[in-house]
């Protein structure tokens, strides 16, 4: 496994060996490499189907809820965003953005205290989380997609959407502004 680096403390992204030949590719990642990026469990495996276009997110969880996860994209492409919202954190209100394919094998690990969200490139889609504490809906939070003071690039026009796909809740999430303060005590 390889760790790279983002601007954002804690968020890297993995990239995983591959073995290739005629028949295609091989490729692991160990209960041990996600345990030395500050993952503690697998609690959680799921997967989204997604048309071009389909922004998900900003999500988190919050309290003894919070959640790690290691994304990637099976299927398809996204540009996956994240945004740390641990008040504590040299990098705070920062985002970073990561194409994750199918081709590339990238993942991204997402620490607990960050929003995470992405938006599908392609159709049919399919994206994976290894989630590391269990999802309670009571818990479940979220940071608006287009809050100016974090100025997400989702770069659309580059990927020409024209038209974003959102759920009702993901337009009526708050700005970092108005978010309470829910990572202060965060493991």
């Amino acid at each position: 496994m390889k760790k790279i680096e983002t601007n954002l403390k804690d968020c890297y992204i993995i990239e995983l060996q591959r073995f290739g030949d005629n028949r295609g590719y091989f490729e692991s990642l160990t209960i041990e490499e996600l345990h030395s990026l500050g993952f503690k469990n697998i609690m959680q495996i799921s997967r989204s189907k997604s048309g071009k276009g389909t922004v998900r997110g900003l999500h988190f969880q919050k309290g003894k809820y919070a959640q790690a996860k290691c994304v990637s994209c099976i299927k398809g492409a996204v540009l996956d965003v994240v945004v740390d919202l641990r008040k504590t954190s040299p990098t705070y209100g920062k985002y970073t953005s990561v194409e994750l394919t199918s081709e590339n094998g990238k993942m991204l690990f997402v620490p607990r205290g960050f929003a995470h969200g992405f938006v599908a490139l392609e159709e049919d889609t399919i994206f994976e989380y290894f989630v590391d504490n269990k999802y309670m809906k009571e818990e479940e939070g979220g940071l608006i997609y287009n809050d100016p003071s974090v100025g997400i690039d989702w770069q659309l026009e580059k990927y020409q959407i024209t038209n974003p796909i959102f759920s009702e809740k993901d337009t009526k999430y708050p700005t970092l502004e108005e978010l309470d303060d829910y990572f202060s005590e965060v493991e």
